[in-house]
């Protein structure tokens, strides 16, 4: 067999185990769930929660084999089919790093853009890449610093890589059209473009990497790194990169393991064919007026769907290192970025009849969907089995049913059912951890780069516990997000926080009351009726009731240090600060960007390159998806 079929082979039984398995899982689950409901009797009431379970748990289900498959493929050393390259491969193409801002901190991005160019200059191949910062900044007074800035960043490395600056006038597009319109003008001149966000640092041997093999893989389009969260110190965004230290890399080599060269892309800290970026990568801009129609927001998954519809392949490689990012420091910043997340996967939903488009590349614009679409699967669900409690209490058994009966109709106990059931569900929804955790703690090194074992353990119960409380929060969050998009009441394109912020008493307030009286008006009722309902019921509610308090303590940056001393929640950027980050606090310390050195200020004109434009046949992006256009609008 041909090493590409043997290939298509090997990913197609890799992709029909992890449905069978997925899909075992969820009929199971809601065969047992079915016995419950039915065992005395199934309602309309019962027959919908059944329902709105099986939905909820299928998702659950795919979350959990994919871990599974994840943590095998780390036991056994990675995935062999996964893309490889030697190290020492010299590079003959040119990559573009290309950073977006809009409206940042100037230091910050300055800082962060030191870092990645000082590692990029000591591989030795900085000739290969230019770096271009495209700002849209719209505040002239930031973009008076960032001129100042980039200048003297652009001072402090003569041999190169060339940095660039250009400010757009108009934002058409926002960061999408930034990109596109960056390709227009120069992206002749390279073969590859690497995206980086406003707070991505990237180490430079990383970067060679991306290029090297980008090189050797000439039908991959785009190839997609794990970015590590780190720099954080309130107690929320602490909490949330060790989750995702520990947990997320199972997770993310279960995914590349059965998505192979159709995997996703997210938008920043990957590198992409700018040839195949161009021909194939021109968004369609949906019929209708937004939030569901107009311009897409989330513009990361559908290039991949597109680029992929046009032969070259999408690769997530977990274990490659050196790639960085900065979480939201409190819970209302990362409902704010989640709630455009949110808008742009709802727009996702009217591209998956888009033709051309791979199934795999449907399969994950569906997931983008139904990712936010499980809250208030899972709010409605909760509420219509509160309502199926309480009913069955009011009412109590019924012996004798309408009509004739020789004999009681006794209630059928269900005990092993609901025991198993329960077993299962515990099991989808804390294995994934478990295997994180067990991949650290039987690896010396990485259990002391996480603070030793008395550390983790202690950062694992109180990220259980938050995780817990936060869940019915973010339930809530999600569910309005997506009622408010549904009524046409779209997100603007503001700036990200990208600092340590806290949250005063009052904005905690004014963001979480509603939430807690919703939990307070669903908890007296359930505990006057159904008591026994009403400790099933307790995470949610307990996570409701402590909103406001939950959020405002965990932006508390005091409270983040309290706990970074006491060895919790420590990961190995922190233990082991890797030489880039090590680089950007340096520059936070001195104040962001090195001074320039005299005489070296330039205007802008000359920050911005010649054009290097291909040709406008070659480069007329939304041309060649407008007949997609109509088709959408056709389907409705």
């Amino acid at each position: 067999m041909p090493k590409a079929s043997r290939f298509d082979a090997v990913l197609f039984a890799k992709r029909a185990a992890f449905l069978v398995l997925s899909a075992a899982t969820s009929v199971l689950a809601t065969y047992l769930m079915s016995e419950v409901m039915a065992a005395n009797g199934l309602t309309i009431l019962g027959l919908t929660v059944l329902v709105l379970f099986t939905l909820s748990f299928s998702w659950l289900a795919v979350s959990f084999w994919t871990a599974v498959l994840g943590f095998i493929v780390r036991m056994i050393g990675g995935d062999p089919s996964s893309l490889t390259v030697a190290p020492d491969r010299p590079l003959t193409e040119r990559t573009a790093v290309v950073m977006p801002i809009y409206n940042e901190d100037t230091e910050r991005v300055s800082a962060g853009l030191e870092a990645t160019l000082e590692g990029l200059a000591r591989t030795g191949m900085a000739s290969h890449f230019d770096v271009f910062v495209l700002s849209d900044t719209t505040n002239e007074t930031i973009g008076e610093r960032e001129l100042i800035a980039m200048t003297a960043l652009r001072a402090k490395y003569p041999a190169g890589p060339t940095l660039y600056y250009r400010r757009r006038q108009k934002n058409i597009g926002r960061k999408a059209g930034n990109i596109e319109d960056f390709v227009r003008r120069w992206g002749n001149a390279y073969a590859h473009m690497l995206v980086l966000d406003a707070d991505s640092v990237m180490s430079g041997e990383t970067m060679v990497r991306l290029a090297q093999l980008m090189e050797a893989y000439p039908d991959s389009g785009i190839i997609q790194t794990l970015p590590v969260p780190a720099n954080r110190e309130t107690p929320f965004a602490r909490i949330l990169q060790f989750a995702s230290r520990l947990y997320g890399p199972v997770m993310a080599s279960g995914l590349a393991f059965w998505a192979g060269g159709d995997a996703n892309y997210y938008g920043h800290n990957a590198i992409i064919r700018i040839a195949a970026f161009a021909r194939h990568c021109g968004l369609p801009v949906l019929p209708g007026a937004a939030p569901l129609g107009g311009e897409i927001l989330s513009h990361d998954f559908v290039e991949a769907a597109l680029i992929r519809s046009g032969g070259y392949k999408v690769w997530l490689i977990p274990d490659l290192g050196g790639s960085y990012e900065e979480m939201p420091a409190n819970v209302i910043d990362y409902a704010k970025r989640d709630r455009r997340w949110c808008q742009g996967n709802m727009q996702h939903g009217r591209l998956l009849t888009l033709p051309g488009l791979k199934s795999m590349s449907r399969l994950h614009l569906f997931m983008g969907v139904t990712s936010y679409v499980t809250s208030p699967l899972w709010l409605v669900l909760l509420m219509f089995s509160t309502a199926d409690a309480m009913q069955r209490a009011i009412v109590g058994p019924v012996y004798f049913k309408p009509g004739f009966n020789l004999f009681p109709s006794w209630p059928v106990a269900t005990t092993f059912q609901i025991d198993l059931l329960l077993a299962i569900t515990l099991a989808a929804l804390f294995l994934p951890k478990l295997m994180g955790v067990v991949l650290v703690l039987f690896n010396k090194r990485a259990r002391r780069a996480f603070g030793g074992l008395g550390g983790i353990l202690g950062s694992i119960l109180l990220e259980t516990m938050f995780s817990t409380l936060l869940a019915p929060i973010m339930m809530l969050f999600q569910t309005m997000f997506i009622l408010s998009t549904l009524i046409g009441k779209g997100v603007s394109w503001e700036a990200q926080a990208r600092d340590d912020r806290g949250l005063s008493w009052r904005e905690g307030f004014i963001r979480h009351i509603g939430q807690t009286f919703f939990g307070v008006l669903w908890a007296i009722p359930v505990l006057i009726i159904a008591p026994d309902f009403f400790w099933w019921l307790t995470p949610v509610l307990a996570g409701l009731a402590v909103a406001v308090p939950l959020s405002v303590l965990s932006s508390r940056i005091d409270l983040g240090l309290a706990l970074k001393r006491a060895g919790l929640f420590l990961t190995p950027e922190e233990t082991r600060t890797p030489i880039e980050l090590r680089r950007l606090r340096r520059a936070l310390n001195r104040g962001g960007w090195p001074p320039a050195p005299e005489g070296s200020t330039l205007p802008a004109s000359q920050l911005v390159p010649e054009e290097a434009g291909l040709p406008m046949s070659h480069m007329e992006m939304t041309e060649p998806h407008r007949p997609a256009s109509e088709a959408i609008a056709a389907a409705g």
